[in-house]
């Protein structure tokens, strides 16, 4: 049977639970998320309704296994950084790897066979590991297991292995970290680098929550942070004056806020019936067309109704996101700064809350819209491309129609008509 987690203390031994309190950070996020000691802790959902770890949870349980179990031996920025990749944070994802046979499972994705290795051949005993695949799914013992894991790479074959021999490893299997090096791993590591070095530090996840900022306290999926929320009020307050101006210029956009009653300077944004700010679809469409128009090649890019299913799908045209995914385009912080220094910098996100302007979630957006449309040096077909917006496309299994397809073509109509789109677009 699947597992099914509602709350932290399903999932978690209660003295990991008390370690979880005695981090300043995480026990300032529960109790400003109405959490108590006396009452069962809700974990975040996603979009899906799935569970997720918020990254200062994540760097909690990080922290507290290697200092528990591994005596600093290991990095937990490592084991964030592939948390962030393998699974975004989320304890019940799990993936069939085509070419393995093998499923991942959990945070860190590790396959019973790992697991079962590091059980009877390391001294990996402080969790208790059965048949049972649930309890891979339990934040603490997934994180345990990595943890030992890439200890064991580390010094694979008695010969002491760097950083990028170990993370190239851990994408394979086992029966391949021989070839640890081969040119299929190196998009991963070239990620990881870029993940873990945008990681929010203690000091960083801090001030964010004293700005209060859009942190990664957002929480369940459609709850995103209330001071947050507040802060993004008005149009203004996150978007460049050039780019207001540029809306001020659409004729479709400058007749719907002067019709609202908006004035130049303090724009409001539409608030849903809790309160929350999002776009409406005049204002998306807009901004998609000044993205493309302004910063790539027309006859490449898709055109602006695909920014738009995409918007619609990621975010529900949240100005904040929703769930784990922040911003209008869903484009996660580290995506944004790995895209940027690979020659995308016509916007620059310094932090998280950066993500909170739809201009900059567009671009970025667009931009890994093109890398993904000729992933690996080869033209990738409208499916595959869609599938992989979403859900990474190391996990696309092949390239016929998901669900993921469906759905988007069913925010297609929202915008234009599909089959003119596909037929009239060289990238989906």
């Amino acid at each position: 049977m699947a597992a099914c987690f509602k709350y932290w203390n399903d999932c978690v031994e209660p003295e990991d639970l008390e370690a979880m309190w005695a981090d300043p950070e995480v026990s300032q996020e529960w109790i400003d998320a109405g959490e108590t000691k006396e009452q069962k802790i809700l974990l975040s959902r996603d979009p899906d309704g799935q569970p997720f770890l918020t990254q200062t949870e994540m760097r909690a349980v990080a922290e507290i296994t290697v200092s528990r179990h591994f005596d600093s031996q290991i990095d937990p920025d490592m084991l964030r950084a592939l948390a962030e990749i393998a699974s975004d944070r989320q304890p019940l994802c799990s993936r069939y790897e085509e070419k393995t046979k093998e499923t991942g499972i959990g945070l860190m994705q590790i396959t019973p066979a790992i697991a079962e290795k590091m059980f009877s051949e390391t001294d990996c005993r402080a969790y208790e590991i059965d048949a049972s695949k649930n309890a891979l799914n339990r934040p603490f013992v997934n994180t345990y297991i990595g943890a030992a894991y890439l200890k064991w790479l580390s010094n694979f074959e008695d010969k002491e292995r760097d950083e990028e021999f170990v993370i190239r490893a851990y994408k394979g299997n086992i029966k391949k970290a021989k070839k640890a090096y081969h040119k299929s791993t190196l998009d991963f590591w070239n990620r990881y680098l870029s993940v873990k070095k945008s990681l929010p530090s203690r000091r960083n996840t801090q001030n964010q929550e004293n700005e209060s900022l859009g942190s990664d306290q957002a929480g369940p999926a459609g709850s995103a942070s209330t001071k947050a929320d507040n802060w993004l009020k008005y149009w203004d307050s996150v978007v460049s004056p050039e780019d207001m101006e540029q809306l001020w210029k659409q004729s479709v956009v400058q007749k719907e806020w002067t019709k609202s009653g908006e004035k130049r300077g303090k724009v409001r944004f539409p608030l849903d019936p809790k309160g929350r700010p999002y776009l409406s679809l005049a204002e998306v469409k807009t901004i998609a067309e000044i993205i493309i128009s302004k910063h790539f090649d027309t006859k490449e890019m898709a055109p602006q109704a695909v920014l738009c299913a995409l918007a619609e799908l990621s975010s529900m045209r949240f100005v904040n996101g929703v769930g784990a995914r922040k911003g209008l385009m869903g484009i996660d912080y580290p995506t944004a700064v790995w895209l940027h220094r690979d020659g995308y910098n016509a916007y620059q996100a310094k932090s998280e809350e950066d993500l909170s302007n739809p201009f900059l979630s567009m671009y970025f957006g667009a931009a890994y819209l093109v890398w993904l449309s000729n992933y690996e040096g080869r033209a990738r077909t409208p499916e595959f491309v869609a599938e992989a917006y979403f859900a990474g496309p190391e996990t696309v299994k092949n390239e016929d129609a998901s669900i993921l397809w469906i759905k988007f073509q069913d925010a297609l109509s929202l915008y234009d008509d599909p089959k003119t789109v596909q037929k009239s677009c060289s990238i989906l």
